[in-house]
């Protein structure tokens, strides 16, 4: 358990040193294969589209993303710290 919270450490410090747009893009294509950058994509629009007031049946119908990820990433956005800190409501 130790060595997961380690490497987890490496990780949140690697992200925290993205600076900018094309730096993210940069570390999340060596990092991630197409479809867990696909993926993970996904969830944040979700979550974008939650915070902007949609329902979860518009959500469900402009997204791919499981019905059980989509209820993870609904119930993320209400009870959650992270989406809100990050995503910026436009």
């Amino acid at each position: 358990m130790a060595k997961e919270i380690a490497a987890a450490d490496v990780l949140y410090e690697a992200i925290v040193n993205v600076k900018n747009k094309e730096t993210a893009k940069d570390f999340l294509d060596d990092l991630l294969t197409t479809s867990e950058l696909n993926a993970l994509s996904e969830r944040v629009r979700c979550a974008k589209l939650f915070m902007e007031g949609k329902t979860y049946i518009e959500v469900t119908s402009e997204t791919t993303v499981s019905s059980a990820t989509l209820a993870r990433v609904s119930k993320c956005v209400k009870n959650g710290k992270g989406y809100r800190k990050v995503l910026k409501k436009k």
